[in-house]
């Protein structure tokens, strides 16, 4: 028989959210935000209790189909142990489906969970981690993100191949202003728009934005704007999101590194910390109107998920 975590064993989690590909970073480039879930998980004798909080309380699975629930009981069983039973107890303030990675801080959550409630007493594994939510997402650029906290710069060499991951310099002066809308995009939609091949030279711009990203971030922040410019993903996924796309427009023609965060719908403004009362007030004067219905977040980079507390 496959042994059992220990009755009582208990774990809490926090987990940042995270804005992938920056613009021109498509599915590499990512940025932990200050802005975290918790996720307590307790190991019962027999039986399943969801208790959720906060974002989703009232829309996510209350059994064991659970985002948290299903990644921590695939971790467990690759680490060669069973759950008996369980309560979760989840506290969330990220958005669900505004592109600010909310699904990529579940997977992490029940992946720490599970690595901490099967090795107590080791240190969290995190390349472990990064594989097992990488072959779970697909991309590692919000997951990696999520795991060490920061700028992540990710890749892969595909055909199965694990994800790599180098942290990358940020500048101690910026911040993410973060502009949410009520509407929510789901990430599958925003994939199927994109195309399957894009013209050498959009292709060819767009690695040289990125590349200047890497620096603008690390302590060129006057060049931000030009850094953030896109040729792969913000203009086709324009149509599902046109509200987010005009904002963004707008925010761009007044001067501001705008852009969509992962697959939106949320519009991420990259900014030095001394500029961001002049986002607040284009936001109350001539913006207004683009930005009517968003909440505004001020936001720093994150830190890595990490164990509050484990016992038993």
């Amino acid at each position: 028989m496959t042994p059992a975590v220990p009755v009582g064993r208990s774990v809490t989690v926090a987990v940042p959210a995270s804005s992938a590909n920056l613009g021109p970073g498509f599915d590499s480039l990512g940025l932990a935000l200050d802005w975290v879930d918790e996720v307590e998980v307790t190991v019962l004798e027999a039986g399943c209790e969801v208790l959720v909080t906060g974002e989703g309380a009232g829309t996510v699975p209350r059994d064991r189909s659970h985002l948290v629930l299903a990644t921590l009981e695939g971790a467990l069983t690759e680490l060669g142990l069973s759950l008996p039973g369980v309560r979760l107890r989840s506290h969330n303030t990220i958005p669900h489906g505004r592109g600010l990675g909310s699904s990529s801080a579940a997977l992490v959550a029940g992946l720490l969970a599970g690595w901490t409630l099967a090795h107590p007493r080791e240190p969290v594994d995190r390349q472990w981690l990064l594989q097992r939510a990488h072959a779970l997402e697909g991309h590692a650029d919000n997951v990696a993100a999520a795991i060490f906290g920061g700028l992540v710069l990710t890749w892969s060499d595909g055909d199965g191949a694990g994800a790599s991951v180098r942290p990358g310099r940020l500048h101690p002066a910026l911040r993410a202003v973060a502009l949410v809308p009520e509407v929510s995009v789901l990430t599958e939609h925003a994939r199927g728009v994109l195309p399957a091949q894009v013209p050498h030279r959009d292709a060819a711009a767009g690695a040289g934005r990125a590349a200047l990203l890497v620096h603008a971030l690390a302590g060129d922040l006057d060049v931000l704007v030009p850094a953030t410019r896109d040729w792969l993903h913000q203009d086709q996924r324009a149509p599902l999101m046109p509200a987010a796309d005009g904002l963004r427009r707008a925010l761009r023609a007044a001067g501001f590194a705008a852009l969509v965060s992962g697959a939106g719908p949320t519009v991420l403004v990259l900014v030095a910390e001394d500029r961001v009362e002049d986002v607040r007030a284009w936001l109350a004067g001539s913006g207004a109107g683009a930005a009517a219905g968003c909440g505004v977040h001020v936001l720093r980079p994150g830190v890595g998920a990490r164990v509050l507390s484990v016992s038993g």
